[in-house]
């Protein structure tokens, strides 16, 4: 036996020597199979999610302009329908004048541009808002970078007076900082 055949030697083996991963996954169905994808139509699939998206687009865009889309045109009622059968005598005529219905066209109109107006200038107060707040803020924030570096205090202040000065000398928490000075001044004899 060769002494590089360690494997004739033991009978031990490890589990990194055994076989593994013999057997490939396969999709099932319902996991996106070829013949589920040769059955799609992505053409169709991929216009309707764009017509879709579109007609949410548009549904936002007249939301926020103050329009409705896709909403059914209010029913008007006519003259006729609007005076009851009960409160109708036989010899009152039935007033059929569509002038009214114009004038409510009108009406609707002039407010529909009244509030479109509203909500414009409503939308600019609130940037001036914001606007104003960003800058107090910005500001707030100048002021704390500034008065928290001692360095740049001095720099930035008005009244010219700075509190630069050092409190201590570097050297006066040494513990021995007078010991040389009494060694020269005591001589033992």
């Amino acid at each position: 036996m060769r002494e590089r055949d360690l494997s004739a030697m033991s009978k031990q083996y490890s589990s990194r020597d055994l076989p593994s991963h013999t057997k490939l996954k396969t999709r099932e169905s319902g996991q996106g199979t070829s013949e589920e994808h040769g059955r799609k139509d992505f053409r169709r699939e991929l216009e309707d999610r764009e017509r879709v998206a579109l007609r949410d687009r548009q549904r936002e865009k007249a939301r926020r302009e103050g329009k409705a889309v896709d909403s059914p045109p209010p029913i008007k009622k006519s003259r006729t329908e609007a005076v009851t059968m009960a409160s109708l005598d036989a010899d009152d005529p039935v007033d059929s004048s569509d002038s009214s219905d114009d004038d409510s066209d009108d009406d609707t109109a002039v407010l529909m541009a009244e509030l479109n107006k509203i909500k414009a200038e409503k939308a600019k107060e609130d940037a001036e808002k914001e606007m104003s707040k960003r800058d107090e803020e910005e500001q707030i924030r100048m002021e704390n970078i500034l008065s928290g570096n001692p360095l740049l205090k001095e720099k930035y202040a008005g009244d010219g007076k700075s509190d630069m000065k050092t409190k201590k000398r570097w050297d006066d928490d040494v513990v021995f900082k007078t010991a040389p000075e009494l060694s020269q001044t005591t001589k033992i004899d």
